[in-house]
């Protein structure tokens, strides 16, 4: 990185501190410092719920899982339209006719302190375990890449996001949100034409993703059957659908972004923005990874993306072995070059070469045997090393092919996707547990003696949610990493939600324990492996329904003997 890169970074994320600080004035009450005074208008409130799930792992992780897999993630977000219709529909109103602070709130009118509670702590351990992932996933890569003391990113990001939040509270948080996501969307665009421009004459718009189809990276849809396959139509239409419909109908980093909304249509229309917007955003950040895809194939790419790795083996005795194999990668990607030009300039004349792509294929196929032969070498030197390098594919090509300067505004990007999930994740946490927890438990005091508790509580889980950043190891891809997070828990407390919204049959005893059961028995199912985690949205909430209606059942025979 050069002075330029620098002065870009750090002015833009200076600039999104300071301004989102600036324009918030210190918050007098509780209400104006969890909800904004409910002032928040629908363009900004789907801004701020985009830039809440658009985490720093989005802009990392899903390039690489492009680059790696092709399109077929975009499916995963195929039930999230559908889901904000039934959020606007049936969560919204309920929820600002009731004025809760909480999502959590709601459930201690319709049953009791004690399902409330329970609600309220499995968001907890579960937010504050996906906000250190949020935090810890840029600062691993950028450490490795830049050799920077991972400690260190880790402490500065969440010293900066504590900083905003403590002292802006939600409208900082929209106000940030809103400059991050103009920022970030500008950055996917930017990298998006940079490739574009260097690639070889005869690859163009009009012909590159039909090089990509070569190798299977356009492949949208999937329409298996099998449920142990992660990302078909039928897994994003319905274990994905329950995913979103928990995840911003139930977890309050998303729930609260929404809660500052002037008034229900205002609140409705930032979701269906965000329903209208999110699947192709989704699209369009997948397709840069596809790029990077195809950009390799006339630049020379790495053996194994991920440097520390690769210096551990360097050093090792298997340095000439895989050496070798680099060499090996070097005249694979020369060819590979060769045939691709020839390949695109028959495109560009209506032509079809048969031979080209089966040679295409091949020669694909022999780049993966030589990436899997380095990762067997690399296990040889450390077996913990953690083999999948798709998390470090997008920031090696940005460090090492864009030009300065940009190279500084794409890596503010990654900061500012860090900043914002972690953000809304840290304020979800300090608020939930300042009402759902402190507030309930020890009631009767004044507003400023709440809202002092909040601003501590935001100090307290900053420091947890580092420490937990701190704490956590690299697992496979760290958007799937997230996902799975989220699918263990929020699969009960959506079964929690739905019970309260539509079977007023199921009381407070009864969806308390279904409840406490069925996480256990999520917990047990995932660890068998036996189905994708999308599944376990839907199977943790019809099981927390099922049994909550067996359970009323035996309480309501009971009483009548």
């Amino acid at each position: 990185m050069e002075l330029s890169d620098w002065i870009i970074l750090l002015g833009t994320l200076l600039f999104i501190v300071l301004y989102g600080t600036y324009k918030t004035k210190e918050s007098k009450n509780i209400e104006d410092y969890i909800l904004a005074n409910q002032s928040t208008n629908w363009f900004t409130v789907g801004l701020s719920v985009m830039a809440t799930q658009a985490s720093a792992i989005t802009f990392l992780s899903t390039p690489g899982q492009a680059y790696h897999d092709g399109m077929g993630f975009v499916q995963f977000y195929f039930g999230l339209p559908l889901a904000m219709v039934v959020i606007c529909m049936v969560f919204i109103p309920v929820f600002h006719r009731l004025k809760v602070y909480t999502a959590y709130e709601f459930l201690e009118s319709r049953f009791d302190l004690k399902t409330r509670t329970l609600a309220s702590v499995i968001f907890l351990i579960q937010r504050s375990v996906g906000t250190g992932i949020t935090i810890y996933a840029p600062a691993i890569i950028l450490s490795s890449i830049l050799n920077w003391d991972l400690t260190y990113i880790i402490v500065s990001i969440g010293v900066i996001i504590i900083f905003y939040t403590y002292f802006g509270g939600t409208k900082a948080l929209n106000i940030t949100q809103k400059q991050q996501a103009f920022v970030i969307m500008a950055g996917m665009f930017l990298t998006f034409f940079i490739i574009l421009f260097r690639l070889p004459q005869e690859v163009n718009l009009g012909n590159v993703f039909e090089v990509a189809q070569v190798s299977g990276k356009m492949n949208l849809l999937n329409f298996s059957t099998d449920f142990s396959e992660r990302y078909t139509v039928w897994n994003g239409l319905t274990a994905g659908f329950f995913l979103m419909l928990a995840y911003f109908g139930t977890d309050q980093s998303q729930v609260g972004r929404y809660l500052s909304g002037k008034s229900i249509k205002e609140t409705q229309m930032g979701l269906l923005m965000n329903g209208v917007l999110k699947v192709p955003m989704q699209f369009f950040i997948l397709l840069v990874g596809v790029m990077v895809f195809i950009f390799f194939h006339f630049y020379q790419a790495p053996l194994h993306f991920n440097p520390v790795n690769t210096e551990k083996v360097l050093s090792s005795e298997y340095r000439e072995e895989y050496r070798n194999l680099e060499l090996e990668l070097e005249d694979l990607l020369n060819e590979k070059n060769e045939v691709t030009q020839v390949y695109a300039g028959q495109l560009n004349q209506g032509n079809t070469n048969n031979v080209l792509e089966e040679k295409l294929v091949s020669l694909n196929e022999s780049e993966t045997q030589l990436r899997n032969e380095a990762k067997e070498i690399i296990a040889k030197v450390d077996a913990t090393a953690e083999l999948n390098d798709k998390d470090y594919v997008f920031i090696y090509f940005i460090l090492n092919y864009l030009p300065h300067g940009v190279i500084g505004f794409l890596l503010a990007v990654i900061f500012c996707a860090a900043m914002s999930a972690s953000a809304s994740g840290l304020y979800a946490v300090a608020s939930s547990s300042a009402i759902d927890i402190y507030k309930t438990y020890k009631p009767n005091q004044s507003e400023k003696h709440y809202l002092k508790a909040t601003k501590y509580l935001v100090v307290f889980w900053g420091i947890i949610c580092i420490l937990m950043a701190c704490l956590i190891t690299l697992f496979e891809n760290l958007i799937q990493l997230v996902n799975i997070i989220g699918s263990i828990f929020y699969g009960t407390v959506l079964g929690i939600f739905l019970i309260a919204f539509f079977f007023k049959y199921c009381k407070a005893k009864a969806t308390f324990w279904s409840a406490l059961i069925t996480q256990i028995i999520v917990i047990y199912v995932y660890s068998l492996e036996v189905i994708s985690f999308l599944w376990l949205n839907p199977l943790g909430a019809l099981l927390a329904i099922i049994l909550a209606f067996v359970f009323q059942y035996f309480i309501n025979r009971k009483k009548s003997v």
